[in-house]
């Protein structure tokens, strides 16, 4: 990934993951986060990406290697796909809410 890739998908990383590391850790604690998502050894791959963006947003930028950089486009793609699929109704403690919060980004929040 070049730089100018890189840069990009840091910005759009940022966009997406409304979330604080504190905050998120504190969401993966929870028994809503452990009950959304895919789940074939025990931990759904929502809930694995949400302990990797902690890592990564207490990362400088200069130190975030490529696997990283990987990720966080990942979880771009993931956020936009999903919240483009929003739900009717109230989504307060709705599985689709979990599961975005598990990727770092509450929808309940204000942009």
């Amino acid at each position: 990934m070049d730089d100018d890739k890189k840069d990009e998908v840091y910005s759009d990383f940022y966009d997406a993951v409304n979330m604080q590391p504190k905050e998120l850790e504190e969401w993966l604690e929870t028994e809503e986060s452990k009950s959304v998502g895919d789940n074939d050894d025990g931990e759904s791959t929502g809930h694995r990406s949400g302990r990797r963006i902690v890592e990564i947003k207490r990362t400088n930028k200069d130190e975030l290697t490529d696997s990283q950089y990987e990720h966080m486009n990942k979880v771009v793609g993931y956020v936009n796909r999903h919240t483009a699929q929003r739900p009717d109704g109230d989504i307060e403690d709705s599985d689709w809410r979990y599961s975005l919060m598990n990727w770092g980004h509450d929808p309940m929040k204000g942009d």
